[in-house]
């Protein structure tokens, strides 16, 4: 099983690829493929029919990023970073390797 260091709903900066810079929440976080969803990130249109209510057309939406390529970015400093983890109270937390600052 493979381990990410982001999960749902964390702020990342891309590292890398057509995207580098650009920030975003993590939609969706694929641990067995090792891919993250970002929003506003990957952009790919898909071609749908009419079905029912749903109108036709070129929908836009995310695709998929590969997880080394995306980089977590502090709340407290809000640069991007690499995430330690450390042991408190029984309890794992992440904690940014720049300021110290615990990740929820």
């Amino acid at each position: 099983m493979n381990k990410l260091n982001v999960k749902k709903g964390d702020t990342v900066v891309v590292i890398s690829g057509k995207d580098k810079g650009k920030k975003g929440k993590i939609l969706a976080a694929m641990p067995k493929d090792g891919r993250v969803t970002v929003e506003g990130v990957a952009m790919i249109v898909r071609h749908t029919k009419p079905n029912g209510a749903k109108p036709g057309g070129r929908v836009k939406k995310e695709g998929t990023v590969n997880a080394s390529n995306v980089m977590l970015v502090c709340g407290k400093c809000g640069k991007a970073t690499r995430v330690a983890h450390k042991v408190t109270n029984g309890n794992k937390t992440r904690v940014c390797k720049k300021c110290g600052a615990v990740i929820d």
